[in-house]
């Protein structure tokens, strides 16, 4: 059920992306149709949200039952409706919430609010507009409006414009906080929310400040990265692009606080929102230094190890490399702005993160590899590098496996293949959910769906033997 337009990107851009999804081995093996239907589907689909809002428990403060139960009251009070709370079969610290819509009862109105195209996807996921994100409003816009709240998703509003007639994509009604004046006629930059949402197209819970140290939102499947990397208490573990801190405080969750987690990021800011993410949810064993991790590893052997980077050789029992990347797989996103060169220009970035982290591990360690993108080159191709490059590394199966295996295209072997984990959002059926559809499903169709109908994203497991 499509109601945004596809998912756009600069003719080059797409070039290359159809080159990964109609790339002559996965042609061969499926034929010319069944490529073509999924390469469409995935322009479709990654224009829209998940099905899922996903919750991490903070297991370390609070049992998963507790807070599923504080979540169904916050849920109650935010809309008053009551919808079923799921844990993940698989994840046991996941909670899944479904998200009713798209709603079709809207009525659009002549007051309108157009926000950017990045404020505009949060609205989708269930947040509420902040005065940042506003780009134009109707004139003598007061507070108290309702208006209709519109996403410029090609970015050709011009700031303060009193009408646009460009394309624009509507996102639902909600009551305007602020006047038109205080947006775009104040001395400094306004803060704050600007539109509360009351008719969101994607009826979604709002979680800002909501049980802050209780729960985190992640997509699904960086919350499986962590349980395949598999931290045990005790060990030292790397995060080596870790930012804003989602997977970092996973990691330190499931070895119960115990051990050390050193996470890096290379933006000051960034890693001050790592810092204040593991203070929310009291985690002791992180240890967050500012880097660029290319530069992690130490170019001597010092007699007395320092606490911070760079770090000396075979460090480390468990690494993740939750790499840069073109983030293609985000969800959901109608238009990509990035251009092929910069589209192109991860790989190598990738690479040399990827050869720090091989020589920071320990003999029998092990290192995880993900990124939220589609591509060839930043996964399977990364793969194939990686395996021909380190004839000490060993691809491994992984625990849980909830996405699909890798796909074909980089000279990778079917058993290969099948121990890759892809969440291809071409695979996910929109199907949209309201409040008596969502009573028709069962438990384990709606757990099939969440695991497909996700963000795309990429996980590879290796272990070094020697």
């Amino acid at each position: 059920m499509s109601v945004f337009p596809k998912f756009s990107l600069r003719p080059e851009v797409e070039e290359y992306l159809q080159a990964t999804f109609k790339n002559d081995e996965l042609v061969s093996a499926v034929g010319p149709l069944e490529v073509e239907r999924k390469y469409e589907h995935l322009l479709n689909n990654l224009s829209h949200p998940p099905a899922f809002t996903t919750v991490r428990v903070n297991t370390h403060l609070a049992s998963v039952e507790h807070v599923r139960s504080l979540l169904s009251e916050e849920i109650c009070k935010y809309k008053g409706f009551s919808i079923p709370i799921l844990q993940h079969p698989e994840l046991s610290d996941v909670l899944l919430i479904p998200i009713i819509g798209p709603r079709k009862d809207l009525q659009e109105l002549t007051n309108q609010v157009i926000v950017g195209a990045q404020c505009g996807n949060a609205v989708l996921r269930g947040a509420h507009v902040y005065v940042p994100g506003i780009i134009s409003t109707s004139n003598f816009m007061k507070a108290g409006d309702v208006v209709s709240v519109y996403s410029d998703i090609e970015g050709k509003c011009k700031r303060g414009a009193k009408e646009f007639l460009g394309t624009k994509v509507f996102l639902g009604n909600g009551i305007s906080e602020v006047r038109r004046n205080d947006i775009f006629n104040s001395n400094g930059p306004l803060k704050g929310l600007g539109v509360k949402m009351i008719e969101p197209i994607y009826l979604s819970p709002s979680f800002d400040n909501v049980l802050s140290s209780y729960i985190f939102l992640q997509n699904l499947p960086s919350s499986v990265v962590s349980y395949v990397l598999n931290p045990q208490p005790g060990e030292r573990i790397l995060d080596m692009c870790a930012a804003p801190g989602g997977k970092t405080t996973h990691l330190a969750t499931l070895m119960r606080d115990e051990g050390e987690v050193i996470a890096m990021d290379k933006t000051a800011d960034k890693v001050k929102k790592i810092r204040q993410n593991a203070a929310l949810l009291k985690l002791n064993c992180i240890k967050v230094f500012c880097c660029d991790s290319t530069k992690a590893l130490a170019s001597d052997q010092r007699e007395f190890e320092q606490e911070g980077p760079p770090f000396l050789r075979e460090s480390f029992d468990r690494i993740l490399l939750d790499a840069p990347c073109s983030g293609m797989g985000q969800r959901p996103n109608m238009a990509y702005s990035w251009s092929l060169k910069e589209v192109a220009s991860y790989q190598p970035l990738q690479r040399k993160l990827f050869r720090v982290a091989v020589q920071l591990l320990k003999p029998g360690g092990i290192l995880v590899y993900s990124t939220c993108t589609i591509t060839l080159s930043e996964n399977e191709e990364q793969v194939a590098w990686a395996l021909q490059t380190f004839p000490c590394l060993q691809l491994q199966s992984q625990e849980p496996h909830v996405g699909g295996e890798g796909m074909m295209g980089a000279g990778l072997s079917p058993e290969q293949l099948k121990q890759l984990q892809r969440f291809d959002p071409s695979d996910a059926v929109l199907q949209g959910m309201d409040f008596n559809s969502l009573q028709g499903f069962r438990y384990e169709d709606l757990i099939k769906l969440a695991n497909k109908d996700c963000i795309g994203f990429f996980i590879a497991k290796f272990i070094k033997v020697q």
